[in-house]
């Protein structure tokens, strides 16, 4: 133990209001080149049979990561992704009806969930594809707010990290790389120049990406398979990508 790391004498813990600690996590995917998000269905009240984001109370005995990898195992079966971290914290009085809860919200990303199996206080666990859940869905507690931050985050991380790369899996084709930026960015994106800047030499003497020598099988509806690429050193420099700016009306 630490110095010092230890309550002061006299002091009072009741004098201090309580409240309990929760986690909630988004994770995104990719599926047919639509942006989707896992989601459960409330087996109790609060908001018995409501879609919400996987999460739970933190026990005293574990972290914040581990609260929120435990909770994602049994509520929804999924093993957490790599990618999962912090990006926000809520604690709105009144946000839940139970008690004062403030949360900490996780997002992960991933190229494939997994099985999903519903579990614990779930009775449907799913993916949904975020333009749905957005439009057709309302969310538990405050869920639909930290949905739209959890998007906007990943959103500003295309144009900061190698985020893209963590959707589309080790191979991937061009086309499931520009779906992405697509999705998240809600911009249609010029294919030739998104291809160019996969390619560009500057400021990297590496590309973006790196052809594997394999494609994709041959769809159903035919065609020349997709070729299959894998992320290259590049990334490690800076995107390839900007975002796209809104441009402000005119008066």
């Amino acid at each position: 133990m630490r110095p010092g790391h230890h309550a002061p004498d006299g002091y009072d813990q009741s004098s201090f209001p309580r409240f309990a600690v929760t986690v909630d996590i988004v994770i995104l995917t990719m599926f047919q080149a639509t942006l989707q998000v896992l989601l459960v269905r409330r087996r109790a009240d609060p908001y018995k049979g409501a879609w919400a984001l996987p999460g739970g109370f933190k026990r005293p005995d574990e972290t914040l990561d581990e609260a929120a990898i435990r909770e994602l195992r049994e509520e929804t079966g999924v093993k957490a992704p790599k990618h999962l971290t912090q990006f926000a914290a809520y604690g709105d009085p009144g946000r839940d009806p139970r008690t004062n809860v403030v949360t900490v919200a996780y997002l992960a990303v991933t190229p494939d969930v997994g099985q999903i199996l519903a579990g614990t206080d779930a009775d449907e666990a799913r993916l949904w594809s975020v333009a749905e859940a957005v439009a057709e869905l309302e969310l538990a507690f405050d869920h639909d707010q930290i949905l739209a931050d959890a998007i906007e985050q990943a959103a500003r991380q295309l144009e900061q990290s190698d985020l893209a790369t963590a959707f589309v899996g080790p191979t991937f084709t061009i086309s499931e790389l520009k779906s992405v930026y697509e999705e998240l960015w809600e911009e249609e994106i010029d294919a030739p120049n998104f291809r160019r800047q996969l390619f560009v030499e500057a400021p990297s003497p590496a590309s973006y990406v790196a052809p594997t020598g394999e494609r994709r099988p041959s769809s159903p509806k035919g065609g020349r398979p997709a070729e299959l690429y894998r992320a290259g050193p590049a990334w490690k420099t800076e995107p390839p990508l900007r975002r796209p700016r809104k441009r402000r009306p005119e008066k």
